[in-house]
């Protein structure tokens, strides 16, 4: 079956145009079709509708993640994310009632901590503030803050570089933290994340590759929440930001871009798929699809009264693969904005148009404004 695809070059296929503005290219390649091809590095397969997000999330045996674009990273290619079956499943429960949303309790007021306990004034830039937030958020929760901020900011800020920037190799810095985590786990304080985890095998790996998935991830749609809550100061309301932060995730998916690659001969929506294919499929242009989301490109957070799409909402990926920290990302998220409801807050100038690396950014600064 010959796929459609996007205009490319006759060298370099896609290579440039995804180097440059993958979203871009992610958009255009939609246009020609629910299923596209993109040639990069290697041929890469492309969906986008509830059917193919099902195929592909839905079957652990046949569409694998070790081979996947995410083990082109050192911070993502460890631990449970990258691990397919037989052992993924069985790590997967051993680590889920760690990281359910009863689970989390003891750790609600470490994060409401921090998030009041530095609240900018005046003028700021949303995504700085966010970072910081967020990183001394996570602290809180897998160390109730006993691990050296420096270091914890020195490995975590890679992650903010654009490409190739989080993909180069830092053993030496890995291996700095891999022994403070190593050294906590020793003697792990009450009602922390590393408590819960300090009896499992490869618990630094795991902990480790959880700080770098939940990072960057969390603070970029920390700064998005922030950016419309500034500008639909309507929505900045307690009992409203479970609505507001379903639509940014919807607007802005962080994992933008999954990828499997085919264990074996299948197909997926009638598209045939041999062993060995790249298989991408896009949170982001699914949350784009005018079909399963009227005028998709406009915040309205009370979209979410009518329920959402089977398949057709997957910030945190979905199936058995579903992000193993969405409850711990929801509740830093919620954390952090609850202030903001008390706070006048204006938008000064910024483009939050999204950009991507490893994770969806926006394009541009995203400049506020507090005002009381």
């Amino acid at each position: 079956m010959r796929l459609p695809s996007p205009a490319g070059t006759p060298l370099l296929g896609h290579l440039w145009r995804w180097s440059t503005d993958p979203v871009r290219l992610l958009l255009d390649g939609a246009r020609t079709g629910d299923v596209f091809r993109l040639r990069l590095w290697r041929t890469a397969v492309v969906g986008y509708t509830p059917d193919w997000n099902r195929a592909v999330l839905g079957d652990l045996d046949t569409f694998r993640s070790v081979g996947s674009l995410s083990g082109l990273t050192p911070y993502l290619s460890a631990g449970v994310v990258y691990q397919d079956n037989p052992g993924h499943d069985p790590r997967r429960r051993e680590l889920n009632p760690h990281f359910h949303a009863r689970a989390l309790g003891p750790l609600l007021e470490r994060l409401d901590l921090v998030a009041r306990g530095d609240l900018p004034t005046g003028r700021f830039e949303a995504l700085g503030w966010a970072s910081g937030v967020v990183r001394r958020m996570l602290n809180a929760a897998f160390f109730a803050n006993t691990m050296p901020d420096r270091l914890l900011a020195d490995f975590l800020h890679p992650l903010q570089h654009p490409a190739p920037g989080p993909l180069l190799p830092r053993p030496l810095l890995f291996r700095r933290l891999d022994a403070a985590i190593a050294a906590i786990l020793a003697d792990p304080p009450p009602d922390s994340l590393a408590e819960a985890l300090s009896g499992m095998d490869d618990a630094v790996a795991e902990i480790r590759v959880g700080l770098a998935a939940g990072y960057d991830t969390t603070a970029h749609t920390l700064a998005w929440a922030l950016w419309h809550l500034a500008g639909a100061p309507e929505w900045r309301q307690a009992d409203t930001l479970g609505q507001v932060l379903d639509e940014v995730l919807r607007l802005y998916p962080a994992g933008w871009l999954g990828s499997r690659v085919t264990a074996r001969d299948t197909a997926a929506t009638g598209v045939p798929l041999p062993a060995g294919t790249l298989v991408l499929y896009s949170p982001l242009l699914t949350h784009r699809d005018p079909r399963l989301w009227h005028d998709p490109d406009t915040f309205r957070p009370d979209r979410f009264d009518g329920g959402r799409p089977a398949w057709g909402f997957l910030p945190f990926s979905a199936g058995r693969r579903t992000c193993l920290g969405a409850h711990l990302a929801r509740a830093m998220l919620r954390a952090a904005l609850l202030p903001w409801c008390e706070a006048k807050l204006a938008q000064v100038e910024g483009d939050p148009s999204p950009s991507a690396a490893i994770a969806l950014r926006p394009r541009g600064p995203l400049w506020l404004e507090r005002r009381w």
